[in-house]
């Protein structure tokens, strides 16, 4: 099985995690999903820093699911001063046979967002911006940048065409 790498990125509160569990969805059984909060935080505790263990452990899942999994989709912030190396060398290890998001949306844009979420609650505006890295892109060919005026449906096929090798555009 030729298995495709997705990586979707981008700041908290961006969309990342809705639009992975809904593509996931949408790919059917024994799609592979593997978020970064999920490993971090709820598998490891440990903090977002240079060499935490969630990204050996982010490296190995993904890697596990290469031939074993027709789609295997990381998505995090995974910002690239920390995840950058771990995340270009999976994709050589697929064999480039991957497709890379980045939600590059304004900051106005990502508190409206954060304001509909459940976790509006636990943090908000000023932790957002303290948090915030503009711009963060791999520079990884083909990645795909996601902005303020694409909807999530928009979003999603245009995944999904990609993915099936349509022209996008």
């Amino acid at each position: 099985m030729e298995s495709k790498l997705i990586i979707i990125r981008g700041n908290s509160a961006s969309g990342k995690t809705t639009i992975s569990k809904s593509l996931q969805e949408q790919l059917g059984r024994g799609t592979l999903l593997v978020p970064q909060d999920t490993v971090r935080r709820d598998m490891l505790k440990v903090h977002d820093r240079m060499g935490n263990l969630s990204i050996d452990l982010i490296r190995q899942i993904a890697e596990y699911g290469k031939g074993k999994c027709e789609f295997v989709i990381v998505e995090g912030i995974l910002v690239k001063d920390l995840y950058g190396k771990m995340l270009n060398d999976l994709i050589q290890y697929y064999n480039e046979r991957a497709y890379i998001y980045y939600f590059d949306l304004s900051f106005e844009e990502t508190v409206k967002r954060h304001n509909t979420r459940l976790k509006k609650m636990k943090f908000g505006e000023d932790s957002l911006r303290a948090w915030w890295k503009p711009r963060d892109y791999l520079g990884a060919d083909g990645e795909t940048s996601l902005t303020n005026d694409m909807s999530h449906d928009d979003i999603i096929k245009l995944i999904l065409d990609q993915l099936q090798g349509k022209s996008v555009g």
